[in-house]
């Protein structure tokens, strides 16, 4: 056993843990915390992403002992008060960016992580940032208005969402890897 002492959410936490065991078990099983979801184990869900130190990391690949004395927040600890929502997970809500909501806490603790690097992200921007967190059920388009909105800015209005300015090269619509367009096309 080795023992950790990890800042979660603003509270100190320590235990004596399992030198072996991942952030996110850490999270959820030791500290009680479950929002930080567990979808693969192989970094390639993007469902267990938190801040660690302010930068958006994959606590299923990190190992517990790996964050000792350092600051973790998970998306229980957005809310201040624990009534009022975050604004990114407001935007969420208001742009229907989340269907069943398995994803959603990744998704969400990726893109502060995002508007803390880039205040007005463009769509290209939002889809390359998100790139390595899953959803199955969405088909993106209300992610990435989601994330547009949360950054203040009106997802109609930005240039390439929704056929606006910035219209796809010839021969479809220009996408990051990974993400639909939500569309036959």
């Amino acid at each position: 056993m080795t023992k950790v002492s990890i800042t979660v959410n603003g509270q100190e936490t320590g235990s004596d843990v399992e030198p072996r065991l991942l952030l996110a078990h850490y999270l959820r099983d030791v500290v009680g915390l479950k929002a930080t979801n567990i979808g693969c184990d192989t970094t390639s869900c993007g469902a267990c992403t938190v801040l660690l130190d302010g930068e958006s990391v994959k606590s299923c690949t990190l190992l517990a002992v790996q964050a000792d004395s350092q600051s973790v927040t998970t998306l229980e600890g957005l809310s201040a008060d624990g009534e009022h929502l975050h604004p990114v997970a407001a935007a969420f809500r208001a742009e229907h960016g989340l269907q069943c909501g398995f994803c959603t806490p990744g998704m969400v603790m990726a893109t502060v992580s995002l508007l803390q690097e880039n205040p007005k992200p463009t769509e290209r921007e939002v889809r390359e940032a998100l790139e390595g967190n899953l959803c199955r059920c969405t088909g993106y388009h209300n992610i990435v208005r989601s994330v547009l909105a949360a950054s203040g800015q009106d997802p109609d209005e930005v240039q390439g969402l929704n056929g606006h300015a910035g219209m796809a090269p010839a021969g479809g619509v220009e996408t990051a890897p990974g993400f639909s367009t939500g569309s036959d096309a």
